[in-house]
């Protein structure tokens, strides 16, 4: 059985390992649309002195040509990896002329689907085959639904937090038993994934024009929209409208019941997506006239289609699929796929929501982790999905182990669970960050209208703006400051030698790839896809 949270938390206190709380391994991926002065999207390519966005080891495009993605490093420093990130920032900024970056999740004025051009990673086969994935989604889900952004947290513990968590377990610190615990965090993460767009889901209002594109204009009377400004809808209570069904979503992929008990459970899940015939998207067609429409007509076109809050990742080696790179290493860190981009942060997230999320992975590392039913884990997605649509509603209720509870009360304990880890992160470390920013936090616990949410209400509704007012504030604003400040953490020449290295294996991946033509490219791909790692 394993320990409790406290005495797992009082025994690891005792070691004299000062990196079993401050060697926290940390990276952001934050997308940022490009757009135009006037708020609409930027359809211009990507530009040429960044680098190849096949090959750029921090700046590359998600969905779009005009969809950016921005990396950083593995740093232990959560300074350092905010300096890292505003650099990137910075030289893009610098790169992309008059253009400007959305700071929302949400996108901005849409006038045509036309608008959004799949992003072109070149004409080696690993380059068409990244461009063809997209062209699938756009057939599965639509254009528009792709171009949403988001931010992602990496996170993974020290070695030595590894070592005093074997010895408290009396098991053997190996992948293996790594890749079990880390799948015990994911599934409490499963639990209490709810508390990330109560605190910062920060797209509670969309435009209009967002339901046109998507023909989803039936939601708009069905979930009963209020407007403010002349064309910005809103849910009353609503949090994070980017994770609800307006965004990004696969219904055949419930079916599948993939879930998070072990590694081999989950692995033979996706494994069964990629291998297993859609009969929505098979109408599509997969070569039609000689043309590819998709990668194939599964459930999952590949492993990156599976969308969840939380995955486990392993990097992967040359032509291994993300569960071949699991099935061979283990864990190795956990990615948070639920943060919406920050729009008062001028990189999409601060440090304050980067020691929350320390916190509340650590937590759930630590707490004991029981295995959950299919049925359980659709309840805590069903309490993920009540928050996001009205998780400022302070009367709002949630299931916990079968029985109904105040949202509030939940917040309450957990909170206070977490105050013994900001205390004991900080005596580490002779501060008091984690504890300055949970007491600040616990503002927004007492008084929902303090979440990020909130105060993007009540900034539309005080002064009657539309989403697009907001947002083209901040981005003209953050243009500004970026533009006007020097580099922090790298230099100039950093960022040109990426570009040239991104250039040189740009090239290098062309005579990797194309010594057999497409087709037989993406048959061996799939092939080898299938095998374990």
């Amino acid at each position: 059985m394993q320990a409790t949270f406290q005495s797992v938390v009082e025994t690891l206190k005792q070691s004299d390992k000062p990196d079993v709380w401050q060697g926290i391994k940390r990276g952001i991926e934050r997308e940022a649309l490009r757009i135009n002065e006037n708020g609409t999207l930027a359809t211009t390519d990507h530009p040429r002195e960044l680098g190849r966005t096949l090959t750029h080891p921090t700046i590359t495009t998600d969905y779009s040509e005009n969809l950016l993605e921005f990396i950083t490093p593995v740093a232990t420093d959560i300074n350092t990896t905010l300096k890292q990130l505003r650099d990137i920032h910075r030289v893009t900024y610098n790169a992309i002329g008059e253009e400007l970056l959305w700071p929302m999740s949400m996108p901005c004025y849409l006038g045509s689907d036309k608008d959004i051009r799949i992003a072109k990673y070149g004409d080696s086969h690993s380059g068409r085959m990244k461009s063809l994935y997209r062209r699938g989604l756009t057939y599965r889900y639509g254009a528009t639904m792709q171009v949403i952004a988001g931010v992602h947290y990496n996170f993974s513990v020290s070695d030595d937090m590894w070592e005093q968590l074997a010895q408290v377990d009396g098991e053997v610190n190996d992948s293996a038993y790594r890749s079990k615990r880390y799948f015990g965090l994911i599934r409490n993460f499963k639990r209490l994934a709810w508390v990330i767009p109560y605190l910062f889901g920060a797209s509670p209002a969309l435009c209009k024009s967002f339901f046109t594109q998507t023909n989803n204009e039936e939601l708009l009377k069905k979930w009963d929209f209020d407007t403010v400004g002349k064309g910005t809808v809103f849910l009353p209570y609503g949090t994070s409208l980017r994770m609800s069904d307006l965004g990004y979503t696969n219904k055949e992929q419930a079916t599948l019941k993939i879930t998070y008990n072990s590694l081999e459970e989950y692995v033979a899940g996706l494994r069964k997506a990629i291998t297993t015939q859609s009969q929505q998207f098979s109408k599509i067609g997969v070569k039609v006239d000689d043309d590819y429409r998709q990668l194939n007509d599964n459930i999952l076109q590949i492993e990156n289609e599976f969308y969840s809050p939380i995955r486990p990742k392993q990097i992967a080696q040359d032509g291994e699929t993300p569960s071949q790179a699991l099935e061979r290493g283990g864990v190795e860190y956990i990615e948070i796929r639920a943060l919406d981009v920050n729009p008062y942060s001028d990189v999409g997230i601060t440090a304050q929501q980067m020691r929350f999320l320390d916190l509340l992975l650590l937590y759930c590392l630590l707490q004991p982790s029981e295995e959950m039913t299919w049925e359980q884990q659709q309840q805590a997605d069903k309490n993920f999905t009540k928050v996001v649509m009205e998780g400022r509603n302070p009367r709002l209720s949630l299931a916990q182990n079968g029985i109904d509870r105040l949202m509030a009360d939940w917040l309450e304990e957990l909170f206070a669970d977490l105050s013994i880890l900001a205390k004991t992160l900080d005596n580490s470390a002779d501060t008091k960050d984690y504890q300055n920013d949970l007491a600040d936090l616990y503002e927004w616990v007492l008084n929902p209208e303090r979440t990020l949410s909130g105060q993007i209400m009540h900034q539309l509704q005080s002064e009657n703006w539309d989403n697009s007012r907001i947002g083209m504030l901040l981005a003209k604003k953050y243009r500004q400051e970026m533009t006007d400040s020097a580099l922090e953490f790298y230099d100039k020449s950093d960022f040109s030698e990426w570009a040239q290295a991104s250039e040189k294996a740009f090239s290098d991946r062309y005579e990797q790839d194309n010594t057999v033509d497409f087709d037989t490219f993406l048959a061996n791909y799939f092939e080898n896809a299938k095998q374990p790692g």
